[in-house]
């Protein structure tokens, strides 16, 4: 059985780390414009940088939770046939022990290069930063903003078409493309499942929907499926 599991803000919310909209829809104060597009980053780059400078630094205090744990336990069960896609831009996933994980969204631990467009993994302040590849090039958080594609998106869709069963976890069903997923999953045939605190925006397109805490529902869903 071939699996793809999406994963939102809501699985890492449980480990404490904050959601970018706040309830006035700030993004921590600032407005999106300001801190998550490409223009923002042209116009006042320091502030751009230090935004999310300091939601790296914060990494530092979160540690994954049992929905994170439960993932990698998963993914040891059933190797390449689970596809983890996560809209999170932490190292959650990864430190919980999963190998594989499609960031669509990019990583917070990743530079881009503006001239080589070369990656390279970032720890600390990027403000000021050069590129350690062409050692000349401005970097800038290897993030996907409003108005640019998400990563991986071919190989997403694949997964997508060949999968038996879709699962969300602690999304809103709100940010397209990913709140697409469970239609074109489910309009290839597969199983599509829910896992969210409160229904999302798109509960309604999916087969089946549990809502609970991540840390709860998860690691409950992974027993179910690793026993059948």
């Amino acid at each position: 059985m071939k699996v793809v599991v999406l994963t939102g803000a809501g699985i890492s919310a449980e480990s404490g780390v904050p959601t970018f909209r706040d309830a006035d829809g700030l993004w921590e104060g600032h407005r999106v414009e300001d801190v998550a597009t490409p223009g923002a980053f042209l116009a006042d780059p320091v502030t751009v940088h230090r935004f999310y400078d300091a939601r790296r630094a914060a990494l530092g205090s979160v540690v994954p939770n049992p929905a994170h744990v439960a993932l990698a336990e998963l993914e040891h069960h059933l190797g390449d046939d689970l596809t983890l896609v996560t809209q999170n831009i932490d190292d959650l996933h990864e430190r919980a022990g999963s190998k594989r994980v499609v960031h669509m969204h990019g990583e917070l631990r990743s530079a881009l290069c503006v001239s080589c467009e070369e990656r390279s993994q970032w720890d600390g302040p990027m403000l000021g930063g050069t590129c350690r590849s062409c050692e000349r090039g401005e970097v800038r958080p290897d993030v996907v903003w409003f108005g640019e594609v998400p990563y991986q998106m071919d190989d997403i869709v694949d997964a997508l078409v060949e999968c038996d069963l879709f699962v969300s976890i602690g999304t809103s069903g709100a940010v397209y493309p990913a709140a697409g997923f469970v239609q074109q999953a489910r309009a290839y045939g597969a199983h599509t499942l829910e896992l969210n605190l409160v229904p999302s925006e798109g509960s309604f397109f999916f087969h089946e929907a549990r809502h609970g805490r991540a840390g709860e529902l998860v690691p409950a869903w992974v027993a179910e499926l690793v026993r059948t």
